[in-house]
């Protein structure tokens, strides 16, 4: 009901959409879109953010176009020529690149996957492409990242994770590698800057930054937001101080890890953990870098729930990701109703997409 909604007040420079004209906004159709913000007077929901699937008020098409154009490096030299012939408008769609052995690749959007080349004879990839890709990928040494090969990912240059499938190599009933790789998948990063400061403005409260989950399906943007908060926290503002924000990496995917330094920004004030199980990782960094707030991604077992209650336990402020449509659904998860009862989290941040939008529902724990 419009009458119970009441406008917030927002930074003009976070609502400029540069490449928003009627041309530009035809042309890139997952760079369209509007942003609002607003409070909701009565019910659960404090604040609801409308972000369309660009985020990306705060990223230019350059930068977009670039980081394609960086991430087609790690591919065969074959394919990286294909790649390349993409007009400017579907690199910028692009989300991953997809190699499986046997048919052609293709690249990821918004709309779909669309094959990199329709010319024909349609070129295929090979096992060879895909051991090519791995190789480049590793610095030609694979042994130095069993680690992660293992649960099936690669880290290149850059930031660009890179998933793996393939036969896997069991022993005592452990996965310790992958041979006769069948697909390779490279998720095209990029950092989308901005979207966390509206929500901040509710997360924040007399006391401080108040332990929040973000909640969504898979593909909402769980992981662009969380990181984008990281580095808001981490950083601070006029109306905000920075905190220390202790990071566990455990796939990769929030600071992009690369030889100790991180590819994606994660803030002034961050310290990282990469590769290290969630549970595992939360302990150390009570013990080592006196956080004062813990973001991990994806919690899913039952000794991430265990430690994550020891840091509240400790005054520590948590911000973390599941996988969950909604709070019912969580709610029917036996680990995480018990978290919900002992109230570590405070705030909880519900994603969806919506005709192409992303809402961000925000409400009291």
């Amino acid at each position: 009901d419009a009458a119970d909604l009441e406008p917030l007040k927002l930074n003009p420079a976070l609502m400029s959409a540069p490449h928003t004209t009627p041309a530009a906004a035809a042309r890139w159709p997952c760079l369209r879109g509007s942003f609002f913000a607003r409070r909701h007077i009565r019910g659960r929901a404090v604040i609801q953010l409308n972000i369309t699937q660009e985020g990306e008020r705060s990223m230019e098409l350059s930068y977009a176009i670039a980081r394609y154009e960086q991430a087609l490096e790690l591919l065969p030299v074959r394919w990286q020529q294909l790649a390349r012939r993409l007009p400017d408008w579907r690199k910028a769609q692009a989300e991953e690149f997809r190699l499986r052995t046997g048919r052609p690749m293709t690249v990821v959007t918004c709309e779909g996957e669309i094959l990199v080349s329709d010319e024909l004879p349609r070129a295929l990839v090979t096992q060879s492409d895909l051991e090519q890709l791995c190789d480049m990928v590793t610095g030609y040494s694979r042994y130095a990242v069993s680690e992660t090969l293992s649960k099936g990912y690669l880290i290149g240059r850059g930031g660009f994770r890179v998933g793996v499938c393939g036969t896997a190599v069991l022993r005592d009933g452990v996965n310790t590698n992958l041979r006769d790789i069948s697909s390779v998948t490279v998720r095209i990063s990029r950092q989308v800057r901005g979207t966390a400061e509206p929500l901040l403005t509710e997360l924040w409260g007399p006391e401080g930054f108040r332990s929040t989950l973000l909640l969504a399906p898979p593909g909402a943007g769980k992981t662009t937001l969380l990181r984008d908060m990281i580095c808001a926290l981490s950083d601070g503002s006029e109306t905000r101080p920075a905190c220390r924000v202790g990071v566990v990496d455990e796939r990769g995917e929030l600071a992009a890890m690369y030889r100790g330094v991180p590819q994606l920004e994660v803030g002034t004030h961050t310290d990282v953990l990469d590769a290290c199980p969630k549970a595992m990782g939360i302990t150390m960094l009570l013990r080592a870098a006196n956080p004062q707030i813990i973001a991990v991604d994806e919690i899913t077992a039952e000794e991430d729930l265990r430690a994550m209650l020891a840091a509240a336990n400790c005054g520590v402020k948590l911000l973390a990701t599941i996988h969950a449509a909604d709070r019912e659904e969580l709610e029917r998860k036996a680990l995480f109703a018990r978290l919900l009862e002992l109230q570590v989290f405070q705030r909880l941040v519900t994603i969806t997409v919506e005709d192409g939008r992303r809402i961000c529902r925000t409400e009291t724990l």
